[in-house]
């Protein structure tokens, strides 16, 4: 049996592909990992720490694209309700690596939902059929986030620092357009330069398309676009930040990887053979 972890870089898929591993010494398991080259650094050394602990090599897709040279492309800004960067970015890379690598009739695939994300299950096995999903931490459904964390740092790893930032996710450097106020809130706190960069591109993006925005806020009973510059404003405002934080700050500083190329891959199917 192929076993292959949706690797994100973030704790609950490296929990389950230590429950995976664990289970299953034997069999043939890939860690694949979808590269959206705007990941925090310290993602790619949690990724090279727990591959070497776990003793797989970390299988690397890519679409070759950020997600707002997505948006752009697609004249569509990505938000909470909508974000087409998880779908071409993240899943279309793996389903074309898994088409060419992994028979569903023999490989089952391990996605790192905890207990608390159980309303994402009917999407995530839709999502990937034709091939058999499982999602090991729901038969651990006691375990919080900050056991997976403890977790790990009991084993040696150092966690991916996100976390101890204040982030609930290690992906996309903390700017996931999925993410609510408050996420951009701390965003704004901890890496401001990031924020200030999301800001101008979706300033960018609004002059050319108009009155859209990555959050919205409802005010009398009607739902409205806010800009980050806006947020921003409001918390240099009521003194949560500096004022004048704003600063712009190229993208490929956030990330090491290297576009492979549209649909491109990094490796064969990995097998483990030892601790």
């Amino acid at each position: 049996m192929h076993r292959v972890i949706q690797w994100s870089g973030g704790i609950g898929s490296w929990a389950s592909a230590e429950i995976v591993v664990r289970r299953y010494p034997n069999d043939a398991i890939t860690l694949l990992f979808a590269d959206v080259l705007i990941e925090d650094e310290d993602l790619y050394r949690f990724n090279d720490e727990a591959s070497a602990r776990l003793g797989i090599p970390i299988t690397r897709v890519c679409d070759g694209r950020k997600p707002f040279e997505l948006f752009w492309q697609q004249h569509f800004l990505g938000n909470a309700r909508l974000a087409p960067c998880s779908k071409v970015l993240k899943q279309k890379p793996c389903r074309a690596w898994l088409k060419q690598n992994a028979d569903p009739r023999d490989t089952v695939l391990y996605v790192g939902l905890e207990a608390t994300e159980q309303r994402r299950i009917p999407g995530v096995v839709g999502g990937w059929k034709p091939w058999h999903v499982e999602f090991p931490l729901m038969r651990h459904p006691l375990l919080s986030k900050e056991d997976l964390l403890a977790w790990c740092r009991r084993v040696g790893l150092t966690p991916p620092r996100l976390y101890s930032s204040g982030f609930l996710h290690n992906n996309c450097a903390g700017l996931c357009v999925r993410g609510g106020h408050e996420h951009w809130r701390n965003l704004l706190r901890v890496f401001p330069d990031r924020f200030a960069w999301y800001e101008r591109q979706e300033e960018d993006f609004r002059a050319v398309h108009g009155d859209f925005a990555i959050l919205k806020e409802t005010r009398n009973g009607q739902g409205r676009p806010l800009p980050l510059s806006e947020l921003r404003r409001r918390e240099e405002a009521r003194g949560a930040v500096p004022v004048s934080t704003r600063r712009r700050l190229s993208g490929t500083a956030l990330s090491r990887g290297r576009p492979l190329g549209v649909g491109a891959t990094a490796s064969r199917p990995a097998v483990r053979t030892s601790r």
